[in-house]
């Protein structure tokens, strides 16, 4: 059985705006440098209009209806106190807070333990492109080399 390690590493993920954007395959070839085998990953987007979710891969209409599910828990043309960044700043904040910033994801034999259809999404709640950092953490075992 390999060592027990920790290990660090940061994703920027450009986004295009409001949306999803998968990142299952950046972690994975992460995992794949580091010859994780068996532990914990942490997901840790450090931003308060983004986040992150483990959902459907297969189907885009269900991002669709999950944006659109979120957009009625904070609709942009609602008052909100805090203004000065734009009428999507507010509602952005609100859908970070609903959904999720960091994910714990288990590793398994070098993989993540993810569902057939499922995998690891950036969610961009503002209007304009933006470049988010992703922290990744894994604790575990590692290959021997």
């Amino acid at each position: 059985m390999g060592d027990l390690v920790q290990a660090a590493h940061a994703l920027t993920v450009p986004t295009r705006g409001r949306g999803f954007t998968e990142i299952t395959s950046g972690i994975a070839r992460w995992l794949e440098t580091i010859a994780a085998e068996d532990g914990l990953l942490t997901v840790f987007v450090s931003h308060t209009s983004a986040s992150l979710t483990i959902q459907e891969n297969a189907d885009p209409n269900v991002r669709l209806d999950l944006m659109d599910a979120l957009e009625g828990f904070a609709p942009e043309d609602r008052a909100y106190a805090h203004a000065e960044e734009g009428p999507d700043d507010m509602p952005s904040h609100i859908k970070a807070m609903l959904t999720s910033v960091s994910i714990g994801i288990p590793v398994s034999g070098g993989r993540m333990v993810v569902g057939t259809w499922q995998g690891v999404f950036l969610i961009e709640h503002r209007d304009a492109p933006q470049q988010r950092k992703i922290a990744l953490s894994f604790i575990g075992r590692v290959a021997e080399a």
